[in-house]
């Protein structure tokens, strides 16, 4: 049974931020405690909040969700929108079986061994005449959907798959470059101790809506509460965060860069920078002043359209502070000055000495290295710089369509939408129409899977073994590894049991292979990782599929079902390696010690206990130090100018993809799941209301330099003049094929992009709009 609209009023206008058990008091206690409740968590954000679920008597229902109090982050917090996942549970769009296109263009279902068999064959078929850097590879985790990822690198390896991209590849990849140039390499991942932090500061981000840490809501409002902790938020929306601030930089859509340059300049302007602090820790400090002693201070502000006077009361709260973290998010990513904006403001708290201590920025352990490790590089085509050996969505339309003999002719696309999410969707179906193959595993028939000449339907999120590896917290930090609580609905398979058998097909292994390792896995943990690294080095070919290894040894000898849990041993043991001090801090003592840990804790354990000191031991660069000159964004910042550039064609600026109560993301394909705004309104401020013509709910025309939509308005005085947003997460198909609200890639253009990570600058889309009667 799904929440009751009733039910989805009272969280948003009554309990709010925190949601403990919701339909609590709706039921009587004895049918409440007579309930079975699995623990598992919420898929729909990067923190994965531990939630508990109870099931209908037909096994299959999500009846109840409430948080789960023993998860150790979370602690029974959870948004309104866990409340909901029985619609991507058990909606309509869920595929039963495998289907194959056509020659007409639609598509048959097939049985398992067809599609297996047929996929094999066309994937080596194409490695033989065009080698396998000619497949690309696109997704292989999507949102809270990761263990089926590292399953998935074995058939990368298996078909020598050497270019690859996902969502990281038009967020974060800037901010991971920004991150290796200051502390040696993209690992070196930062991370906010908001629980403790005297300022906290957000940066292009709404944590009450896109959260980003754990119970995000009651951190906000303890801050906000407390008369010595203080709320700062640069963004051009009033948002709900910005509401509760001390100081709300309003910046100028697209003037983020201006703002924090600004904010640098009165660091140095003031003499707030922390001297001994950086004489002990950094190198490249009086290079660095040079440059911010030239930024005109008033000027900058007066671009970005905010006070200097707020700018210095900000800059003098995080100088002050003891402990001040730093959020930035998508709002400056997908924005003008995208990578800059990303070092200017790494270089605040660095400047202020708010690295590596408590209440501040930390480098956190991790329990897989999500971020990557690969050298940079450049795309086969068009040249464009790979960061962690991921191609920047921006540009993978047109090395397909480009008349190039290293062009891509083939795609894998696992657990993602990029029809949908990445720039330009009218050009990116042409490009996968040009491909010689497309595979893509999913739960729905999607916008991408449409296009696809295979779709192997997954078991969903809570019918097999998942976990998420966005460890990204600090002091404490958690891994969840979920279990299935539903069975596999009929027809699915889990993606452990998709690539075994795809590389089977594919000859890469056989059961001769697989002898030893099994007798010894039977034989006891022990005997089977002394085995285990014996044969990898025996048999080189099992050492590139070793999560499938794993899954088909160790996998049956860990006890009836849980079998896809067998390749989170292999990452305990790298995890131990990586970070054994952190580790036995919260208990372990080996990696088997962890790895039976979350096994028996199905709630989530704490892997890792770190100490702010540790941060300074992680930087990589050989002489231990911060290295805060970036000659190529330091060019960039001397010749920003005197505004973003403007459009008399296009007078608004479109935000395509606005966080909101009401949306997650395209695994939601069932529009019931949203009660209120059901079409996706077009936000926009009430002068521009008046100026074009139209009333609050009335209908408009967007059009940019790629297309247009028509989208109803909801006049908002949250944005200022001049700027309009669109819902992210709409636009996709129901199952009769009906379109609910704009797909805001549906007016992109994939030229709109960073220079440096090719970041789509989704948050700064030149647009007009017209009224329509």
């Amino acid at each position: 049974m799904s929440p009751t609209p009733a039910t989805n009023a009272v969280l948003a206008e009554q309990l709010g931020p925190e949601v403990v058990d919701p339909f609590g008091s709706a039921e009587p206690a004895r049918t409440r405690s007579e309930r079975h409740w699995h623990a598992t968590a919420c898929m729909l954000c990067s923190v994965n909040c531990g939630i508990e679920v109870s099931l209908g008597s037909d096994g299959r229902t999500i009846e109840r969700i409430r948080g789960a109090k023993q998860h150790p982050l979370s602690q029974g917090y959870t948004c309104e929108k866990a409340l909901r996942i029985d619609h991507y549970q058990n909606g309509a769009h869920r595929l039963t079986a495998p289907m194959r296109r056509r020659p007409d263009g639609s598509h048959e279902p097939v049985d398992w061994d067809t599609a297996i068999t047929e996929i094999a064959a066309r994937l080596a078929a194409l490695r033989d005449e065009h080698g396998g850097e000619r497949i690309f590879y696109y997704g292989g985790g999507g949102q809270g959907n990761h263990l089926g990822g590292g399953y998935g690198a074995a058939l990368q390896h298996a078909l020598g798959i050497r270019y690859r991209s996902n969502a990281l590849a038009q967020e974060k990849t800037g901010e991971f470059w920004v991150d290796g140039q200051l502390f040696g390499a993209t690992k070196c991942h930062t991370t906010g101790d908001y629980e403790h932090a005297q300022v906290a500061m957000f940066v292009g981000k709404n944590p009450w809506q896109s959260h980003g840490f754990p119970r995000a809501r009651t951190v906000l409002k303890e801050i906000a509460r407390n008369p010595d902790r203080h709320l700062i938020v640069i963004d051009p929306r009033r948002t709900e965060t910005a509401e509760l601030a001390d100081i709300h930089l309003r910046v100028r859509p697209g003037t983020d860069a201006w703002c924090l340059s600004a904010m640098l300049a009165v660091l140095v302007d003031e003499d707030l920078l922390a001297h001994r602090y950086l004489d002990e820790h950094a190198v490249g400090v009086d290079d660095l002043v040079a440059h911010l002693s030239k930024i005109p201070i008033g000027e900058y502000c007066a671009v970005a359209g905010v006070a200097e006077a707020d700018v210095r009361a900000a800059v003098r709260l995080i100088a002050r502070a003891d402990g001040a973290a730093i959020f930035e998010d998508l709002g400056i990513q997908q924005a003008p000055h995208s990578t800059l904006n990303s070092y200017l403001e790494k270089l605040l708290y660095l400047l202020t000495g708010n690295f590596a201590r408590r209440g501040a920025m930390n480098i956190h352990s991790y329990f897989v290295n999500l971020i990557g490790g690969a050298p940079d590089g450049v795309s086969p085509v068009l040249g464009a710089r790979t960061i962690n050996g991921l191609v920047p969505g921006a540009v993978i339309a047109e090395e397909i369509l480009t008349d190039h003999p290293d062009r891509y002719r083939a795609m894998i696309i696992e657990s993602g939408n990029p029809v949908h999410s990445l720039p330009d969707s009218p050009r990116f179906r042409e490009a996968l129409r040009a491909l010689d193959f497309v595979l893509v595993v999913d739960v729905a028939m999607t916008e991408t899977a449409r296009e696809a000449d295979y779709v192997l339907p997954a078991s969903s999120q809570y019918e097999k073994w998942e976990a998420t590896f966005f460890t990204l917290e600090f002091p404490h930090n958690l891994f969840h590894l979920r279990r299935p609580i539903i069975e596999p609905l009929p027809g699915t398979l889990a993606e452990p049991e998709i690539h075994a058998r795809l590389l089977r097909a594919l000859g890469v292994y056989s059961d001769d292979d697989l002898v030893d390792l099994r007798a010894a896995a039977a034989a006891g943990r022990a005997e089977y990782a002394s085995m285990f690294f014996a044969e990898l080095g025996r048999r080189p070919n099992l050492a590139p599929v070793v999560a499938v290894v794993l899954y088909e040894t160790l996998g049956p000898a860990l006890g009836a079902g849980e079998q896809g849990a067998a390749a989170v041993w292999g990452l305990c043991q790298l995890a131990f390696l990586n970070f054994a001090d952190s580790i036995r801090r919260a208990g372990y003592e080996s990696g088997d010690e962890l790895f039976d840990a979350l096994l028996a804790h199905p709630e989530g354990v704490v892997f890792t206990v770190d100490d702010p000191t540790e941060s300074f031991a992680r930087l990589v660069h050989p002489d231990g130090r911060i290295h805060l000159v970036v000659p190529e964004l330091l060019d960039e910042l001397a010749a920003l100018g005197d505004g973003p550039d403007t459009d008399p064609r296009f007078p608004f600026v479109l935000s395509a993809g606005e966080r909101r109560a009401n949306t997650a993301n395209t695994i939601f394909r069932d529009p019931t799941w949203r009660k209120k705004d059901p079409a996706g309104a077009l936000r926009m401020h009430p002068d521009d209301a008046v100026t074009v013509g139209v009333d609050d709910g009335g209908r408009v025309r967007i059009t940019t330099a790629r297309g247009s939509a028509v989208a109803v308005v909801e006049v908002s005085d949250a944005l200022l003049p001049g700027h309009i947003s669109l819902p992210n997460g709409l636009g996709v198909a129901d199952v009769d094929g009906t379109i609910h609200g704009v797909a805001p890639n549906e007016l992109t253009t994939a030229t709109h992009r960073d220079w440096l990570a090719g970041t789509p600058l989704h948050k700064y889309v030149p647009a007009r709009i017209e009224a329509i009667a």
